[in-house]
C-alpha cells in the first residue's frame, strides 16, 4: 500500500490564503522529506537558496540535492539543531545555515528541514566577529593592564605621602576604581584553558540565588523554572558562578524602574542542540540549557547584534564589559550564550548552553 503523502493544500476559511501559500511565502527555505530519503515538497525560499527549482528537485534523492552533515540526523522522534554549518549543495555552491529538521508526528519517516542564513548563528555567540572581538579585547586588556596600571600605584602612593585630606581621598578612591576597572579587563587576557568537571549545577545555580537575595536583589522574588532531571554537566565552577552573578546582576538593573520586577532562573534539557562553539572548531552537543530571566525593557535594537561585544553598554553608566566577559568565559567551557526577547508579556533572556558531563 502506497504511504500517504503529506500535502500543505488546506484552503484557509473566509477568503483567506491557502496554508500551502503560507507554506511558500515563509521566508525561511523548507524542504520536506519522506521516509525514502527523497524530497516530495519545497518552498521558494529553498529554491532561491538552492538556486534549483521544485521541478528539479521534488523526487530527487535529498543526498542529491542537499548533503546534510553526518551523523546529525533526527531520529528516534528527537529533533535536530545544527548553528553555522557549512553545506556544500548539489551544484558546488558551499553556503553556511542553521540547520534545523524535525520528524512529522503523524507521518512516520517523514521530515522537515528548514535552512536559515547563518547570519542569525552570530547572535547566538559562536560567530567569527565575535572571536575576533574578544582577541582585540584580548590585546587591548594586556596593553592597557601594563601600560596604566604601575603609574595608577605611583599616584596613589604620592597621594597618601601627601597626607589625609578631602582630596586626597578623592584621587584615592578614583584610583583604585580605575585599577578594580583594569583588573576586569585583564580577565580577557587570560588565555589559559578551563579546568572543566563534571558537575552538578544546581548547588550553583541556588548560591548565586541566595548570593544575590541577600546582596543586589535584595527584596525582589527570584523565581526557579528548573528541570529535575538534568545531568551533570561540563563546566568551570567558578567561571559559572561568575558568569551567573554577572547576569542577575544585569537583570536586577533592568528591573530597576518596573512597578512588579520579576526575575527568574530556568534550566532545560535540550535534545539534538549542536553547534560550533568557535570558527574552526567541530560541532559539539550542548544540551545543558540555564537561563536568566528578566521582565525589563531589553536591549536598545541597535545594540541586540553586539551586545556581547567589548565597550558597548545600554546604560549610561556601564563599561560594557559584564557581557563580553559572560562570552568569553562561556566559549572557554566550550558552550555559547544567547539573547533574545520572548514570551508574553516578553521577558529578557540569556540562555547558556553548555555541553553534558560523559556519562
Amino acid at each position: 500500500m502506497p504511504r500517504p503523502e503529506p500535502r500543505l493544500s488546506v484552503a484557509a476559511g473566509r477568503g483567506g490564503p491557502s496554508l500551502g501559500a503560507l507554506f511558500g511565502a515563509l521566508p525561511v527555505a523548507i524542504v520536506v522529506v519522506d521516509p525514502d530519503e527523497r524530497i516530495q515538497q519545497v518552498n521558494a525560499g529553498a529554491e532561491q537558496m538552492l538556486n534549483l527549482s521544485e521541478r528539479l528537485m521534488v523526487g530527487q534523492p535529498l543526498s542529491a540535492i542537499l548533503p546534510v552533515p553526518e551523523g546529525e540526523r533526527s531520529r528516534d522522534g528527537q529533533n535536530v539543531a545544527l548553528y553555522d554549518v557549512a553545506i556544500e549543495t548539489s551544484r558546488g555552491v558551499r553556503i553556511r545555515v542553521d540547520f534545523i529538521e524535525a520528524e512529522l508526528a503523524d507521518h512516520p519517516g517523514w521530515r522537515v528541514i528548514a535552512l536559515h542564513g547563518a547570519a542569525s548563528s552570530r547572535r547566538l555567540g559562536h560567530g567569527a566577529d565575535r572571536a575576533a572581538a574578544a582577541r582585540a579585547a584580548t590585546g587591548a586588556a594586556a596593553m592597557l593592564a601594563h601600560e596604566i596600571k604601575n603609574p595608577l600605584s605611583g599616584i596613589r602612593g604620592a597621594a597618601q605621602l601627601i597626607g589625609a585630606c578631602e582630596l586626597t581621598d578623592l584621587i584615592t578612591r578614583e584610583v583604585d576604581r580605575i585599577a578594580a576597572l583594569i583588573d576586569r579587563m585583564q580577565d580577557f587576557s587570560d588565555t589559559r584553558p578551563r579546568p572543566v568537571a563534571s558537575e552538578n549545577i544546581y548547588p550553583l545555580l541556588d548560591h548565586a540565588r541566595r548570593l544575590a537575595l541577600a546582596g543586589f536583589a535584595r527584596g525582589i522574588p527570584i523565581e526557579e523554572r528548573f528541570d529535575p532531571s538534568l545531568p551533570p554537566a561540563l563546566i568551570d565552577r567558578d567561571a559559572l558562578l561568575q558568569i551567573l552573578i554577572n547576569l542577575l546582576k544585569n537583570a536586577r538593573e533592568a528591573v530597576r524602574n518596573e512597578r512588579q520586577p520579576r526575575l527568574a532562573i530556568a534550566t532545560a534539557y535540550r535534545h539534538g542542540m549542536a553547534v560550533s562553539a568557535t570558527a574552526g572548531r567541530p560541532r559539539v552537543a550542548l544540551p545543558i540549557e540555564i537561563s536568566v530571566l528578566d521582565n525589563g525593557p531589553g536591549a536598545p535594537d541597535d545594540l541586540v547584534d553586539h551586545l556581547f561585544d567589548p565597550f558597548v553598554s545600554g546604560r549610561r553608566d556601564g563599561q560594557g564589559l559584564g557581557l563580553a566577559l559572560v562570552d568569553k568565559l562561556v566559549r572557554d567551557m566550550g558552550g555559547i550564550v544567547q539573547y533574545a526577547r520572548e514570551g508574553s508579556p516578553p521577558m529578557t533572556v540569556f540562555r547558556l548552553l553548555l555541553p553534558r558531563a560523559a556519562s
